[in-house]
């Protein structure tokens, strides 16, 4: 009988950084699972971690709000509510 493949999990070197600080282990822990944990544990460290993602994204994040103006979120027309 083969043995199962195990698969590799990334995280976020950012998470890992701060439960690093927090002198949290990690191990068997998936990303959401640690980023859940973390805000509540760490409020302030997530609320640091989502305004640099915010700011690293800002051009995204306008292009995406210009769009939705421009053209309208996707199924509108059909919409019946």
């Amino acid at each position: 009988m083969a043995k199962p493949e195990l698969k590799k999990i990334e995280i976020e070197p950012a998470l890992l950084e701060q439960a690093a600080r927090l002198g949290i282990d990690v191990t068997g822990v998936d990303e959401r699972s640690l980023r859940l944990y973390l805000q509540k544990v760490d409020p302030a460290g997530a609320e640091a971690r989502a305004r640099r993602w915010a700011e690293e994204n800002a051009e995204a994040l306008e292009a995406y709000r210009a769009r939705i103006e421009r053209d309208g979120v996707f199924g509108e027309d059909f919409r019946t509510w």
